[in-house]
């Protein structure tokens, strides 16, 4: 199947990391004729794409048809600016890829927020499966959307829903995405280095609920300043208050949505408050597509990989690899949630404006001893060293090697060591999975 035209578009994909590589697939299946352009000269090329890499060319923004964009390039480069000037449509890869699956009537939930939306979408996919229903997941987390929609074009089976995480990068060039119910957990500070504010960052998850209608169902967290529901028109439901559902005891306890009532969540494994809280949300956006209390299996789901993964356990010590705590807030609730006594690993690659010291408190109430490493290592020990009390241990390791050489030597039966960094990882790995693949290595050694 392929777009029906007097002529074939010109389309201009921006970005050439992973969802760009799948947009510029997907619009040479629907027939469009494709340039793609990336300031990496050795940029992945695309077979049967025009490869402009290296540099830009204004003509393949203003002489195009429709810009595509990778969410790792900001909406408002001068280039995407001076391609809409000229009247140039110019859409994200999520949108793109979204004028598929709305032609096959696929039912769309998304999750996004600072936090949990990964682990929120693993939770819901396993509970949709266990339900019956063939699932699709993916967007900013594994398969860009493209990927679904590729299939679609070559007649594969459609599923019976896609469950999306959505970034707030990916909202800024929201087009026509329309999902069936959507959920935005959180909003803490993360991202300020392109969204500005967080009046803006919240700003941009509320697109989220921009295109849809009165039949849809917004899942907003209840009392965030920046995440308000006045203005919507999906009815909303809340995290943490009703209408919508809060965590009581072992329950969840559910008011004003399709299917009221108390779900017992004592068969759920996975610790800390904030998982229960994501799964929460995730029993929301399943009543959507008509789930039910009764339809849900909570024993046995499994862990999303670096969301504290439990990778080694020995001589009675755990490892739990939280490397996806890119931030400080992320970092606080794997700390709470991994208890005490705890060894706890911070550092990487630290963000502008993060406020480790905000750390302190949870430290106190978990960790006997902390070990900073990598390049903001040093910074978050010298805070910590002023806001813990002496009788809490923190140390500086130049690598992660090194910091787990010294956690093992300190570890005590009872002991959690916790990777949970609070910085990126940048600095020595390709990415969070990198580091976290590594930490399991070096735990299981």
């Amino acid at each position: 199947m392929k777009d029906t035209a007097e002529s074939p578009l010109r389309v201009t994909v921006l970005g050439m990391a992973r969802s760009g590589q799948a947009a510029a697939r997907l619009a040479l299946a629907r027939g469009h004729v494709v340039t793609t352009t990336d300031q990496q000269a050795n940029a992945p090329a695309v077979e049967g794409a025009t490869a402009v890499h290296g540099t830009h060319r204004d003509g393949d923004f203003t002489d195009a048809d429709l810009i595509v964009v990778s969410p790792g390039v900001p909406a408002r480069v001068p280039m995407l600016q001076a391609a809409l000037a000229a009247g140039v449509r110019v859409v994200g890869e999520l949108a793109y890829a979204f004028e598929i699956i709305d032609q096959h009537g696929i039912p769309v939930l998304a999750v996004s927020g600072t936090n949990g939306k990964s682990s929120t979408v693993w939770f819901l996919g396993q509970l949709l499966e266990r339900a019956g229903l063939h699932v699709w997941v993916g967007g900013n987390l594994g398969e860009p959307l493209s990927t679904l929609a590729m299939s679609l074009l070559k007649g594969d089976p459609p599923p019976d829903v896609a469950v999306v995480e959505v970034s707030s990068y990916q909202m800024e060039l929201p087009g026509a995405f329309r999902p069936t119910a959507a959920a935005v957990l959180n909003l803490t500070p993360d991202h300020l280095g392109r969204h500005g504010t967080m009046a803006s960052y919240g700003a941009a998850k509320l697109q989220l609920f921009a295109q849809m209608d009165d039949d849809g169902v917004a899942v907003l967290p209840l009392g965030c300043p920046h995440l308000s529901a006045q203005g919507l028109v999906p009815p909303v439901l809340h995290l943490d208050g009703w209408p919508g559902v809060r965590c009581i005891g072992e329950a969840l306890v559910l008011q004003g949505t399709d299917d009221d009532g108390v779900l017992d969540i004592s068969d759920f494994e996975h610790p800390g408050a904030h998982n229960r809280q994501n799964l929460a949300a995730a029993v929301l956006l399943a009543q959507s597509v008509g789930v039910n209390r009764d339809q849900l299996q909570l024993a046995g789901l499994r862990p999303l990989a670096h969301r504290m993964e439990l990778v080694a356990e020995r001589d009675g010590v755990r490892w739990r690899d939280d490397s996806k705590a890119t931030n400080v807030d992320a970092a606080l609730t794997g700390i709470l949630g991994a208890g005490h006594p705890q060894i706890c690993l911070l550092g990487g690659q630290g963000k502008d404006g993060a406020n480790y010291a905000a750390l302190a408190p949870a430290l106190r109430k978990t960790a006997r001893r902390v070990i900073c490493f990598g390049a903001s290592g040093p910074d978050i020990a010298r805070v910590l060293r002023v806001a813990l009390p002496a009788e809490i241990s923190v140390s500086e390791q130049p690598t992660l090697e090194s910091t787990v050489d010294e956690a093992r030597s300190a570890a005590r039966p009872g002991d959690t060591v916790l990777l949970s960094p609070a910085c990126a990882s940048f600095d020595a790995f390709r990415d969070f999975e990198h580091r976290g693949d590594v930490f399991a290595q070096l735990a299981r050694r």
